[in-house]
């Protein structure tokens, strides 16, 4: 996995997946690694794990290009790789599994974009952009997901940001500038996970703007849910983690037994599975995060979100 900026591959994608290849090869060996944002740590793990004997690797790649040579490497010594999450552009893995990427984008910009218009806010300012690492492939279609919903919209684009390794502390600092830049001009932003949501909502808060401009999400984390129930973030997306990590898998174990994985789309030549996301919002966050079991009430309405908990119905 890439990092732990993003709180979902440790909590969730790397033990779904451990559990579900149990389910499938109690024999198996998981040998899990988390590069921390460090491209020259994951080609160490990378290789570590080659010479340790793997059959199949699953990567999610810090910077797919520079993991590229590693991917080869493995594939010529007949190790099965498949990309998960964030595809590699420039060579082909065996599989692909992740989410549609580019929907994602779309979604969360033209729900805020609708959002927007119907509050009047889009008449006046405009919006920032704050999108994904500029190393990340799938940050790209997200980005791009992005400006089909933004473009077409009407709605002002002040500036654009690609923020380095996804880390929410940058898009923190970014967001500050540009605050100071505009001048209360902001009447939203497009933040391309729930890291750089974070980023950018506290960013509004230490400069005191009130309310805080409504801010886009992505990957449904714990904090986020918290955040739309308190109403300082708009959205995010419902990504059911054990979906990607169990088909992850299945692939995985298929390409073991010398198997062809069941082929959905096709990503940068790759043979694929994508999955649905869905967007989530004050109006729909008990039902898609707490109702469906991706969330526990428990965890998400602690002490300062209990009351706007029982607004929406949601018991912790």
């Amino acid at each position: 996995m890439p990092d732990e900026a993003s709180t979902r591959y440790e909590l969730y994608d790397h033990p779904l997946f451990a559990k579900r290849l149990k389910q499938l090869c109690a024999s198996c060996k998981v040998l899990y690694q988390n590069a921390n944002a460090d491209p020259s740590k994951q080609q160490q793990q990378a290789n570590s794990v080659i010479t340790q004997g793997a059959k199949v690797m699953v990567l999610d790649p810090v910077d797919a290009a520079a993991l590229s040579s590693t991917v080869q490497q493995a594939k010529s010594r007949g190790i099965k790789v498949v990309s998960y999450d964030r595809p590699f552009p420039k060579v082909q893995t065996d599989f692909y599994i992740s989410f549609d990427n580019e929907k994602i984008g779309k979604l969360i910009s033209t729900s805020l974009m609708n959002h927007l218009k119907q509050t009047g806010a889009a008449k006046t300012g405009g919006i920032l952009i704050v999108n994904g690492s500029p190393t990340d492939a799938a940050a790209g279609l997200i980005k791009k997901g992005i400006h089909e919903g933004v473009d077409p919209s009407g709605v002002k684009t002040l500036a654009e940001y690609d923020t380095p390794d996804w880390e929410p502390a940058k898009a923190q600092d970014w967001v500050s500038g540009q605050i100071s830049r505009f001048h209360g001009q902001i009447q939203g932003v497009v933040a391309a996970n729930d890291g750089t949501a974070g980023g950018a909502i506290s960013a509004f808060k230490a400069a005191g703007v009130t309310p805080v401009p409504p801010v886009t999400g992505n990957d449904a984390e714990t904090a986020a849910a918290q955040r739309i129930i308190a109403g300082t973030q708009y959205n995010t997306i419902n990504k059911p983690i054990r979906i990607v990590a169990s088909a992850a898998a299945d692939t995985a174990y298929k390409l073991l037994q010398g198997q062809k994985p069941k082929q959905t789309a096709t990503v940068f030549n790759t043979p694929s599975a994508l999955f649905t996301p869905f967007v989530v919002t004050k109006q729909n966050v008990k039902q898609q995060l707490i109702d469906s079991g991706l969330q526990k009430a428990s965890a998400v309405c602690t002490g300062p979100y209990a009351q706007d908990c029982a607004k929406l119905g949601i018991k912790g």
